[in-house]
């Protein structure tokens, strides 16, 4: 599938998901270490900057993801169906970790321990994440979307 958003016929949008999707669940990794009795508040620290990475990192991998969208002619008619559910679910994960973002600035950073609503969300997301990552796989390993010559 050749859209504008290539470089060297490569697609960018799979190149750029693997930051906010590491990052992502390396936050909830560092909540997981602070819910276990991590002293200190370091562990809640580095999980906001990698919620902020990651937030960052999937914006910049959606402006390619959505070129992709726009250029996409062909293929099995599911195909569109499931790239606009996976757009769907990314958005709400970006939502998901804005919120989550803002509830841990608003507590200057801190997480209390246990299941808070911040770590409830990073949960959620991560859940969202691994049904988002399986629709994108379907699209290119099942429908040939991205991979030359198979549209």
């Amino acid at each position: 599938m050749r859209t504008p958003a290539s470089i060297c016929r490569h697609p960018i949008h799979p190149m750029l998901v693997v930051f906010p999707i590491g990052l992502w669940i390396f936050s909830l990794v560092c909540d997981v270490i602070r819910l276990t009795g991590a002293p200190g508040e370091a562990w809640s620290t580095v999980a906001l900057y990698s919620m902020v990475g990651g937030l960052i990192g999937a914006l910049c991998a959606a402006i390619p993801g959505f070129i992709d969208l726009l250029f996409y002619k062909g293929g099995a008619p599911p195909v569109r169906k499931i790239a606009l559910t996976h757009m769907a679910i990314n958005l709400t994960i970006v939502v998901l970790y804005a919120i989550n973002i803002w509830l841990r600035m608003r507590s200057f950073v801190s997480v209390s321990p246990g299941l808070s609503t911040p770590v409830l969300l990073s949960i959620a997301g991560v859940a969202l994440l691994f049904v988002s990552g399986w629709l994108g796989g379907q699209m290119v390993h099942v429908y040939g979307v991205g991979v030359e010559g198979r549209e």
